[in-house]
């Protein structure tokens, strides 16, 4: 389950020559500061590390022209002056001596990942590259871009390596363009970019970069634009679009393999995007799609030019990729309404092409009136009397979020699993702990007087492993937890009333099957129960929600993607409980699925109590 991390010195090598001041944010210190910041957090030791090769030029071959590759080989002779006056026939690019090799060894480093991730030697990983490459096109640099890194990568895993579908997420503040253009009419490749449009206004001002661009031919329906029309979009926005957008049409085209285009411009304080994303966000966008190609998932650096936020999101995403839990997303979880028409927009171009996109519903929703109090960050303004304070708030926060990483550090155990006969023989996976501690006698003996069905023998027995795993999950030491018990309704009122005696703030209980919410339980707002069973939908009240448990795939899906997880994320909990009861209906797959994405919104911190005739080989 390693994480390969895919890099080169040499890529710094490339750097402007001349006075421009459109072009100078694009400087080696980009990848400098990214490692810096990885060694640092001693993430770079944690990873497979491999040095970046140069692409073959028949390796560029798989998506530019001969004559383009030619053309760039051939910069490594020009003077400087030659270099600026080629470099001025394209828009927004510069050329240096060093250009051709280094965009060789970004487009290799891309391709190397692929190879690791596909042959299995790594499960996921990240490649830091320069230039980045989503503008470049078939014969023409663009933007910053060379070659099209991932566009390349695409190409050559379904060349090398057989595979038929593939998903490519481009989270880059600027549109892909060359990436949209290279598969429009392929279908094979699912391409989903969100990006600054204002309505045409922001660069590259293209009419295919709107939402009702969604491909030609055999390929509309697999180009997904998401404008947005606004700056200041941060992390519920972000969500939202993951949430209500790409997820249900990535599940449904379920691909073997996903690409991330990582531009980092689309994080608070870059002076490109002008957006409020923190880092953490990226790291729950990375989670979300680890549940996607059996977790195949490889990130390839595109933009980002605020080196402090760029190089916080990039350990973000290292993090998450390494599996480590997700840092919770602060502040309410309000989408603006901007965010909200692009998506609606979005979801209204795309429905005639994915079913999924009309089953889920109408208008998404991504808040809960529980929320924190706290207000969202405002929209950084560019420029003027504010700049200076908006720097400022974008300090605060990325010194706030190093704060909160240094003292909350990654569980020594991922996940443990708590067994009673006759599950206690069951075969695990080596990177699970057997917990066979339980929680002192007395301790166990007092919660068991709140149920007789808890004093049975086995019953009693699995009550004191539940609570020592939850010791564990709440200390820190461990985090997440599998745990059987012949009685789960009683096993998890006494869960919850620990959870919320031991220090968590908020719990979010998910109950599937015959499950009820304990009839005293407190309305102080430190608990939100959602049972997912029965055949109506109902709020009995605002932290008592009751859904059907659909009997599709599709509709399980679109009740996590449109319900369960925005739920969640409003609710922002300490702790996640989920509980799969008597007749809960769920198949081993989807009840696996929905403890993975629910680790984001606690941090990791997700127990799963299984009722023990129910009890399967699966971990989150």
């Amino acid at each position: 389950m390693r994480t390969a991390l895919v890099y080169h010195e040499e890529m710094t090598a490339a750097r402007l020559l001349w006075d421009d001041p459109e072009c100078e944010i694009e400087r080696p210190e980009r990848l400098t500061a990214a490692v810096e910041r990885l060694q640092q957090g001693g993430l770079e030791q944690r990873c497979l590390q491999l040095a970046a090769r140069e692409a073959s030029e028949a390796e560029l071959g798989l998506v530019h022209s001969p004559e383009y590759v030619s053309l760039m080989r051939g910069t490594q002779a020009l003077s400087t002056e030659e270099l600026q006056a080629l470099s001025g026939q394209y828009d927004a690019v510069y050329f240096h001596p060093s250009t051709f090799h280094c965009a060789r060894l970004a487009a290799g480093a891309a391709l190397q990942l692929v190879d690791a991730v596909l042959t299995g030697t790594a499960h996921n990983g990240l490649a830091l590259v320069r230039p980045p490459g989503h503008h470049s096109q078939r014969a023409a640099a663009n933007g910053f871009c060379v070659f099209n890194n991932v566009a390349i990568a695409a190409r050559y895993a379904q060349k090398r390596h057989g595979v038929h579908r593939i998903l490519i997420v481009d989270w880059d503040v600027h549109h892909g363009q060359g990436i949209q253009y290279i598969f429009e009419d392929d279908p094979s490749v699912l391409y989903f970019s969100w990006h600054r449009y204002e309505h045409g206004r922001f660069w590259p001002y293209l009419r295919e970069s709107d939402a009702d661009a969604v491909g030609l031919g055999p390929g509309r329906g697999f180009t997904v634009n998401l404008p947005w029309n606004q700056v200041g979009m941060g992390n519920a926005d972000y969500m939202a679009a993951f949430l209500h957008v790409l997820l249900p049409v990535a599940f449904e085209f379920d691909p073997e393999l996903v690409l991330v285009s990582a531009g980092f411009d689309s994080a608070i304080g870059d002076p490109e995007g002008q957006m409020q994303a923190t880092p953490e966000c990226f790291a729950h966008l990375t989670q979300l799609l680890q549940v996607l190609a059996g977790g195949r998932v490889c990130a390839v650096l595109e933009g980002g030019y605020h080196l402090e936020s760029l190089s916080q999101s990039v350990c973000m995403v290292v993090k998450a990729l390494l599996g480590d839990p997700a840092p919770p997303l602060l502040g309410p979880m309000v989408p603006q309404h901007s965010a909200l028409e692009s998506i609606q927009s979005v979801r209204a171009a795309q429905a005639p092409h994915w079913t999924s996109l009309w089953q889920q519903g109408s208008t998404p929703t991504l808040s809960l009136s529980t929320c924190s109090p706290e207000r969202r960050p405002s929209p950084v303004s560019p420029g003027g009397p504010k700049c200076k304070a908006a720097e400022a708030q974008t300090s605060a926060v990325l010194s706030s979020l190093l704060d909160r990483l240094h003292l909350c550090a990654t569980p020594p155990v991922r996940t443990a699993i708590a067994l009673t006969a006759p599950a206690a023989a069951m075969v695990l996976p080596p990177d699970i702990l057997r917990q066979e501690e339980s929680a002192p006698r007395e301790e166990t003996q007092a919660w068991a007087r709140l149920h007789e069905a808890l004093t049975q023998d086995t019953a009693f027995t699995a009550l004191g492993k539940v609570l020592h795993l939850l010791n564990g999950i709440l200390d820190g030491q461990v985090s997440s937890g599998i745990a059987t018990t012949p009685a789960a309704a009683s096993t998890l009122e006494v869960v919850l009333r620990q959870g919320l005696s031991h220090g968590a703030q908020r719990v979010f209980c998910v109950a599937l099957g015959q499950l009820d919410r304990p009839p005293d339980l407190a309305n102080d707002g430190r608990t939100l129960w959602l049972n997912i069973r029965g055949k109506e939908a109902a709020a009995l009240s605002t932290l008592h929600v009751s859904v059907p448990l659909s009997g599709t795939t599709g509709g399980f899906l679109s009740c996590i993607l449109a319900l369960v997880l925005p739920l969640a994320y409003g609710f922002q909990p300490d702790l996640v409980l989920v509980a799969l009861g008597p007749a809960h209906g769920l198949q081993d797959p989807q009840a696996a699925l929905l403890a993975a994405l629910l680790r984001g919104p606690a941090g990791g911190r997700v127990l799963v109590l299984v009722e023990q005739t129910t009890c399967r080989p699966w971990c989150t």
